[in-house]
């Protein structure tokens, strides 16, 4: 068995490299038109991409499918989308804090797809992986599993849940390098990290863009492959869903 090692110099190895910086959000967004469908990363209002939710809004996109947890509340986050009916479908798994969410699905005005949180992740997780589908226990004997393949395995029933099939996985993290690099802090690492990748092209929106080698491999929570454009995200609000205090004693 022969081995053929290639030697490179640091100077040729940059060349090589694909960087996936764009100037600001509306490079990022470029070919975003109706109709599509559209992941969303976060949980609650924590780690959502902002200012992708910000330029989608101008965008005034129309009929848009929206796959994410949750659904804003009225005046941010999704919210701002479902102001001004650009949604057409909410896949979610929990919308309980936005009143306008409430009334158009009531009003069957917006068509919605109800998810245990656990499925909705790994569908995202399939579709990221390249996976078709998935078999789950969650939802099996419930309304969930209506017209649905089941199957037993060592003794217990599964349901069979499809990949989610996206046009764009907007993704929003801590740090991120010109590669494509990701790390997420805190409460954003629920469905950012399943999300990228998991559709046809992945925006990534970051809080600090370093140049390629400022990161940590160990640190790393998300390689670039999985990333094809990533900009230096500005003004982010991070609000608190519901804020609790402690009373002074």
């Amino acid at each position: 068995m022969a081995f053929l090692f290639l030697k490179f110099k640091p100077q040729k190895i940059r060349k090589i490299m694909i960087l996936k910086t764009v100037n600001s959000v509306s490079d990022a967004l470029e070919g975003v038109q109706d109709n599509m469908t559209f992941m969303l990363g976060g949980f609650g209002l924590s780690g959502i991409p902002e200012n992708a939710i910000a330029e989608l809004v101008k965008l005034n996109v129309k009929g848009v499918t929206c796959i994410s947890n949750n659904a804003g509340v009225d005046d941010f986050g999704l919210g701002l989308l479902l102001q001004k009916k650009q949604i057409k479908k909410m896949v979610s798994s929990y919308v309980g804090e936005n009143d306008e969410f409430e009334r158009q699905m009531l009003s069957g005005e917006l068509d919605v797809e109800l998810i245990p949180q656990g499925t909705l992740a790994e569908r995202c997780r399939a579709a990221q992986a390249g996976f078709p589908a998935i078999f789950t226990p969650a939802g099996y004997g419930t309304e969930v599993a209506e017209g649905k393949e089941t199957r037993e395995f060592d003794g217990k029933m599964y349901v069979l849940e499809h990949a989610f099939k996206a046009d764009f996985a907007f993704v929003k993290a801590w740090k991120g390098d010109a590669a494509g690099n990701l790390i997420f802090k805190g409460t954003a690492r629920n469905f950012n990290p399943c999300m990228a990748g998991a559709a046809k092209i992945t925006v990534a929106e970051v809080e600090h863009l370093v140049p390629v080698g400022e990161l940590d491999p160990n640190q790393i929570h998300i390689p670039g492959i999985f990333v094809q454009r990533i900009f230096q995200g500005e003004k982010y609000e991070k609000r608190i869903e519901q804020r609790t205090v402690r009373t002074k004693e």
